[in-house]
């Protein structure tokens, strides 16, 4: 058995790394830290989790942490977490970072988009960006992996095509998309009051989000060269789930259905990618509480344009769920172990 741990285990998305952990056939949960840890059972910190056998958090000291634990999920604050991860890597420790601290090869490119320079570089070189369907094998023989942003999944999944083939005019990508509240995290915060967000749905972070850099950092690489492009998130009155519509120029003639062929020999071997028949658009409700992203695809031939609609659950395939997957990738276990839940439909 795996034993695992989670730093960081009172927030949204810790909470849904113990739920799956938890459950998960291959993993034994033996360590769940907090920065304000003092020995309080999680379910004084969740009720509803009253009753099942987990363990007490403790504080987060990594030499403590690396003594119990083989793979370790660091769901903490950038910064934070790259200090928390660098210790638990020099001890011996699988590392699976939530936070942005891991995902960029450019630590100048880090710095200017989260405002501060990166603990340890040095560590940077040696992470993996954590997309597996991009990424499998570099994953798999990696011991620290910077796992993706909800916003970066979802849109990397769906253009990721189109930029591989060459089919579009990438300097006119541009991303609509839309996350419930869980993905601002769990801290108070006046815009994420209920009387705020219901009957609400808001732009934020427009042309300054922090996202984009990752998206274009993927893309480009995919490309062959430099990608910049247009992406605004908006916050709908929900709890969880993404739904992201791209747009982009088409670089030659295509129908639907030819670009929904690429779509599905791409990802025809990939177990969390559903490409959806033609005309069938994804709903959030496809994907809430599972793993999956879905995506579908439209010509617009009028326009010689693209729109691609992809969704996914920003805590599960964007955030928890997805590190699960890489520590299954890591460990030699089958990629869906654990992660085979059908979507909460209702």
């Amino acid at each position: 058995m795996i034993k695992a741990g989670i730093a960081g285990a009172t927030g949204y998305v810790g909470l849904e790394l113990t739920r799956i952990l938890s459950a998960h056939p291959g993993v034994t949960l033996v360590n769940l830290s907090s920065r304000s840890g003092n020995g309080q059972a999680m379910s004084n910190v969740y009720p509803s989790l009253e009753g099942y056998d987990l363990p007490n958090i403790c504080t987060t000291d990594a030499a403590e942490i690396a003594k119990e634990c083989d793979v370790v999920f660091t769901a903490l604050p950038h910064a934070a977490s790259a200090n928390l991860a660098a210790e638990l890597y020099a001890n011996g420790t699988v590392v699976i970072d939530m936070s942005a601290d891991f995902r960029y090869e450019d630590e100048e490119v880090y710095s200017k988009w989260y405002g501060v320079t990166h603990p340890c570089p040095e560590l940077m070189k040696q992470a993996v960006y954590g997309l597996p369907e991009l990424y499998r094998e570099k994953i798999a023989q990696s011991r620290i992996i910077g796992n993706p942003g909800c916003y970066t999944t979802c849109s990397i999944l769906a253009l990721a095509p189109l930029v591989k083939n060459r089919l579009i005019d990438t300097s006119t990508i541009i991303i609509d998309a839309k996350s419930g509240a869980t993905g601002a995290g769990r801290s108070l915060a006046p815009e994420k009051l209920l009387t705020e967000l219901s009957g609400n749905c808001k732009a934020y972070s427009v042309a300054t989000h922090r996202h984009t850099s990752e998206i274009e950092q993927e893309l480009s690489k995919l490309a062959g060269s430099e990608i910049a492009l247009n992406f605004t998130p908006h916050l709908l009155p929900i709890n969880r789930g993404i739904i992201a519509t791209s747009y982009a120029t088409l670089s030659q003639q295509c129908s639907s259905k030819e670009l929904l062929a690429v779509y599905s020999e791409m990802y025809s071997s990939e177990p969390f990618v559903t490409v959806l028949p033609e005309g069938s658009l994804p709903e959030l409700r496809h994907v809430v509480g599972t793993n999956r992203v879905c995506i579908d695809i439209v010509a617009d031939e009028r326009t010689n344009r693209v729109i691609v609609v992809s969704t996914l659950d920003n805590l599960i395939k964007g955030a928890a769920g997805q590190a699960v997957q890489n520590m299954n990738i890591v460990f030699g276990l089958p990629e869906t172990e654990g992660l085979n839940a059908l979507p909460w439909t209702i």
